[in-house]
């Protein structure tokens, strides 16, 4: 005869579901850093020949840094300053825009005009980047990065201190790491602003109330309490565009120009080193020349780990100056 379950035994029943599920989380969270391990590992150990052969060298900052596939002659250091000279550009180039765009989003905007702007925002984050490669080569060169890089050597080219980066003009067809910076630039810049925007959505309305109940005006309660307030937010978002910029491949394959040089300047064509492994690893024949792509990748590799660990320990000082954000 079944007698009647108490409350209380009904609750110490259903509190036994916590036990498989907690190992499940658990289970599920270690699969991140055992991916991250074997990925790291994968590279490493499938680069050791092409570490062995070139050691430090391979990393030597230098302007005639050979690329030589048929003498197996390899140095990176023309791809990670590629990489290195597009991605921050791009980042320079779009925080102002993205900024803007997520203060107006946030702050101003009509709500009649709020979600049209917000959907067109995650549309162009959601494009493939081999779309922005083909209107880059086909509509964005010619008629944008050309003129914008004639006009910069003119201006620039022979000033003292920046002149070397301005070298040019640049090519016929735009192709160069100007190229890959704007084009880059416009695809990080709604990922910035878009996840800026949630940011400030995010911060409670007594902020601003506060704010302007002591007489601040819109712009100083946006400036003096609004950034300091999300910012930890804020430079998360940073770092996720540069993330990006730093990864992208066949937009900037597309338009960079793929040219093994020593020059610094913004406006000649170039490499980075994610472009580098997309054009050159299906047809890698030798063992040094494949494993230098897979170094390359092992740089990257790091340099993205690298990058991220700095974002979360920014993020954690300005997280720890303001205890609502701690856990941000």
């Amino acid at each position: 005869m079944h007698r009647n379950l108490s409350s209380s035994q009904i609750q110490r029943l259903f509190q036994h579901g916590d036990r498989p599920w907690n190992i499940g989380v658990i289970a599920a969270a270690l699969i991140v850093p055992a991916l991250m391990l074997a990925i790291g590992w994968m590279l490493w150990r499938d680069s050791a020949a092409a570490r062995l052969a070139y050691g430090w060298n391979f990393l030597t900052p230098t302007l005639n840094a050979s690329w030589n596939p048929v003498a197996d002659e390899f140095q990176a250091w023309p791809f990670i300053y590629g990489t290195m000279l597009t991605s921050i550009t791009a980042l320079i180039l779009s925080l102002p825009v993205s900024l803007g765009a997520a203060i107006f989003l946030a702050e101003i905007s009509p709500n009649w005009l709020y979600q049209p702007l917000s959907w067109m925002a995650e549309l162009l984050a959601a494009i493939p980047s081999v779309i922005y490669g083909l209107w880059g080569i086909f509509i964005f060169l010619p008629k944008v990065v050309t003129p914008i890089g004639n006009a910069l050597f003119l201006m620039l080219g022979s000033t003292p201190w920046l002149g070397k980066f301005f070298e040019g003009p640049v090519p016929v067809s735009g192709s160069s790491r100007l190229a890959a910076s704007l084009i880059l630039a416009i695809m990080i810049t709604p990922t910035i602003a878009a996840v800026t925007r949630d940011v400030f959505l995010a911060i409670p309305i007594t902020q601003r109330e506060a704010s302007l109940a002591l007489g601040a005006t819109h712009w100083e309660t946006i400036w003096q309490v609004l950034f300091p307030y999300g910012l930890s937010g804020i430079l998360g978002a940073v770092i996720l565009g540069l993330g990006r910029a730093l990864g992208e491949t066949m937009a900037v394959t597309m338009v960079i120009g793929n040219s093994i040089e020593g020059s610094l300047s913004l406006l000649r064509p170039g490499y980075t080193m994610s472009s580098l492994i997309a054009n050159e690893f299906a047809e890698a024949t030798g063992i040094l020349h494949s494993q230098a792509l897979i170094e390359i990748g092992l740089i990257l590799f790091i340099m993205t780990l690298i990058l991220n660990m700095a974002a979360r320990y920014l993020v954690w000082r300005v997280a720890r100056r303001n205890p609502q954000e701690a856990r941000t």
